[in-house]
C-alpha cells in the first residue's frame, strides 16, 4: 500500500486523473471501476478536462460501477447510473453500451448479482478500482462485518450511511436502505486500486484503514492485503496518520 499525500484536494485529483489517463493511453480498451459520490467528482472532472484539452479517448474503454440503490431507476437523479450519465459519461467518448452499473430495478436480484460478476469476469477483469471511503470505514457499500471475500450481492445500509448520503436527497427517509454493491473480495481481485480520500472527517477512518489491523468491522482495512493500492488522500484525511513524515518521506523520494 503506497500512501500519497499532498496540500489539497485538486492534486490529489490531478495525479489521480494523471494515473488513469495514463493507463488508457497505455492500454486503451482497459476495463475501469468507477464510484460515486462526492469525493471522485475532482478526478472524473480531471478526466473530462484531459478528454477534452489533451484528446484522452474513453471510446473503448469498459466500466463498472461498484454499486446501485435497489428501488431507483437509472433516470432517477439520485442513482447512481444517473449521476455517471452527468458527472463523466455525457461529458467524454466512452461507449455507453460498455458502461455498467448494477440494475436497482431488477426483478431477480440474486440473479442480477451474479450476473454483474459474470460480466466482469467476461470483460477480462478490473485493471483499476477507483474507491472512496466511507465514514465507517466502508468500500462501495459494504458495510462494517461484511465478509473480506464477499462477491457482488444485496446489502442493507447502516443508519450511519443513510445518514451520510441523505445529503443527495429531498429528505432522510428518502434514501434507500439496500443496494446493491460489489463485494469486498471483487475489490480485492482488481489489479490495482486507487482509493481518494479528503477532509478532516476521513482522518479516523484513513488511519484505522491504512495503519489498524485487517478487520470486518473496517473493511478499508482489507486493501491492505491488496498488492497494487495508491491511498491518495490531502493533508485534512491524512492528519491522523502515525507515520506521516515517513510517508511523505518515501513519496518524496520516489525512485
Amino acid at each position: 500500500m503506497e500512501v500519497i499525500i499532498l496540500p489539497t484536494k485538486e492534486e490529489c485529483a490531478y495525479l489521480g486523473a494523471g494515473i488513469i489517463a495514463n493507463l488508457i493511453r497505455d492500454n486503451p480498451k482497459c476495463v475501469l471501476g468507477l464510484a460515486t459520490g462526492s469525493t471522485p467528482v475532482p478526478v472524473y472532472n480531471e478526466l473530462i478536462r484531459l478528454h477534452k484539452e489533451n484528446n484522452l479517448s474513453f471510446a473503448e474503454v469498459t466500466t463498472f460501477n461498484l454499486d446501485e440503490y435497489i428501488g431507483l431507476s437509472a433516470d432517477h437523479p439520485c442513482s447512481y447510473r444517473y449521476f455517471m450519465q452527468e458527472q463523466l459519461f455525457n461529458e467524454v467518448d466512452v461507449d455507453l453500451n460498455a458502461t455498467h452499473v448494477p440494475n436497482g430495478l431488477a426483478d431477480d436480484v440474486q440473479s442480477e448479482c451474479e450476473s454483474y460478476e459474470e460480466l466482469i469476469t467476461k470483460s477480462g477483469g478490473i485493471d483499476l478500482q477507483i474507491l472512496g471511503i466511507g465514514s465507517d470505514g466502508h468500500i462501495g457499500f459494504n458495510e462494517p462485518c461484511s465478509s473480506l471475500s464477499s462477491r457482488t450481492r444485496m446489502k442493507t445500509l447502516t443508519g450511519e450511511t443513510i445518514e451520510d448520503n441523505s445529503r443527495f436527497f429531498d429528505s432522510v427517509d428518502d434514501v434507500p436502505r439496500h443496494c446493491i454493491t460489489m463485494g469486498v473480495g471483487t475489490i480485492l481481485d482488481t489489479r490495482s486500486v486507487l482509493l481518494f480520500a479528503f477532509g478532516e472527517g476521513k482522518a479516523d477512518v484513513i488511519s484505522q484503514s491504512v495503519e489498524g489491523p485487517i478487520t470486518s468491522m473496517v473493511p478499508a482495512s482489507a486493501l491492505q492485503l491488496h498488492q497494487r493500492v495508491k491511498v491518495i488522500i490531502d493533508d485534512a484525511a491524512a492528519s491522523k496518520l502515525s507515520n506521516i513524515d515517513y510517508y511523505k518521506e518515501v513519496y518524496a523520494n520516489r525512485p
